[in-house]
């Protein structure tokens, strides 16, 4: 049996409410049944390959190497992956999540050549499809790193160099069929350089143009392979990039619509991505279900004094309440789920750290999403909704949905004498509502 650095952890159990245990859970019961799935059917929870195990604990302030001291942040660079490749199985099966997910550049490292990046990247997941064959977890998605090297620095898909535009569609080309091979369930495309920093040296309707185009070409891959997964695209304002092409759910919706890709391709939604835009968690994913562009989620937090993307473990079940009800009524995932895409702390220095956030995360979700289930069921809310709406329903609604011109609707108001009287939207009584269910 390989030993890792986390051979020393027994597996994560649950053990209900009142455990004290720091390694067990105590809301996540993964074969509870709830609204007729299981609890890990319900959420689909990943671990994410990057924060975990990339992840060195550095942040921009900082000189030097890596904080966290892991066996696999030296020595020969394929020796390493291998090695982290063992550790991050060990990690999953520990944790026990049925889902994994990763950019081809966490999984192995960059060679001098495409070639030879390509040929690492083989090397490293043809042991990880063995591993997963063996027992481990599925994939919830793979996708490219189009950001850390320097030729990405003014975009990959938007870059003003099209020779840049096609060395990222080649590593898309084989990262797409890698997550196709894993039976991935999704493919991602995060945009963190498709923006600009000034329109000084932007030709702004041409990047779309080049990123629309690049979108579509990865949907025809997606049809040419029969890969049967869902592509999404994850929304964000800024940072690293000052404004981003993505910026929020609504944004790509509009995006999608201008080049015809609105049926194709869905939004995989970050929390911390959604507060940083202006908007709350649950208005994004409220969007995304009403626009019919739901995706997946990346589960994690920003911190409400700091104006960038701090990647924090979930741990407010109350606050994620809202966006786990609109998910229900939206009726679960299909594809998707929930990954932690999600970092411990720089002073969170020992590797059962990482496993101990991980409970504490998939447990706020568990927790919040039984909250948001009790009440669904309860039907107080829907009841007020389907009150509050009722006049849509009826003849008058009907007609206005059907087309009624306003010549028409200015008789019907002169013919029956409507007089409308504003009527309370009670939201302190729904907020009680929902704060006896949490």
């Amino acid at each position: 049996m390989t030993t890792t650095v986390y051979s020393h952890v027994p597996e994560i159990r649950y053990e209900g409410p009142d455990s004290r245990n720091p390694l067990a859970f105590r809301w996540y019961d993964a074969g509870r049944v709830v609204l007729g799935k299981t609890l890990a059917e319900q959420l689909r929870p990943a671990v994410c390959y990057w924060h975990t195990f990339v992840w060195g604990g550095q942040d921009p302030f900082a000189l030097g190497g890596n904080l966290f001291e892991r066996p696999w942040f030296s020595g020969e660079p394929m020796a390493a992956a291998r090695l982290k490749l063992d550790a991050a199985f060990d990690f999953f099966g520990r944790l026990g999540l049925p889902y994994w997910c990763f950019h081809d550049r966490d999984v192995a490292p960059e060679g001098a050549s495409l070639r030879e990046s390509n040929a690492n990247l083989d090397a490293i997941l043809e042991v990880a499809a063995r591993k997963m064959q063996d027992g481990g977890p599925k994939l919830l998605w793979g996708t490219a790193n189009l950001f850390s090297h320097p030729r990405y620095m003014s975009g990959a898909a938007t870059n003003p160099d099209p020779e840049v535009y096609a060395y990222a569609a080649a590593q898309v080309k084989h990262a797409l069929e890698w997550t196709q091979r894993l039976g991935g369930a999704n493919y991602v495309l995060w945009g963190g350089r498709e923006g600009y920093e000034t329109l000084l040296n932007t030709q702004l309707r041409r990047e779309l143009d080049q990123y629309g185009r690049f979108l579509a070409a990865v949907v025809e891959h997606k049809h040419r392979i029969g890969f049967g997964g869902t592509i999404l695209i994850e929304p964000k304002p800024q940072e690293p990039t000052k404004h981003q092409y993505d910026y929020d759910v609504a944004t790509v919706y509009g995006f999608l619509a201008r080049y015809g890709l609105e049926d194709e391709v869905r939004v995989n939604i970050e929390v911390n991505h959604a507060t940083l835009s202006g908007h709350s968690f649950e208005h994004e994913v409220a969007t995304a279900c009403a626009l019919g562009i739901f995706g997946s989620i990346d589960a994690n937090r920003g911190d409400e004094q700091l104006g960038w993307d701090t990647d924090q473990f979930p741990n407010n079940h109350v606050s994620l309440v809202p966006a786990m009800l609109e998910l229900i009524r939206h009726g679960g995932f299909t594809t998707g789920g929930m990954n932690f895409d999600a970092k411990v702390r720089r002073q969170s220095i020992d590797p059962q750290d990482q496993l101990e956030a991980h409970v504490g995360g998939i447990d706020t979700l568990a927790r919040a999403y039984l909250a948001a289930a009790a009440l669904y069921e309860s039907g107080e809310l829907e009841r007020v909704l389907t009150e509050r709406y009722a006049g849509w329903d009826g003849a008058l609604g009907q007609r206005i949905l059907g087309g009624a011109t306003l010549d028409d609707l200015a008789q019907t108001v002169q013919q029956q004498g409507l007089d409308p009287r504003q009527r309370s939207g009670r939201q302190e009584r729904l907020e009680n509502i929902v704060n006896r269910h949490v």
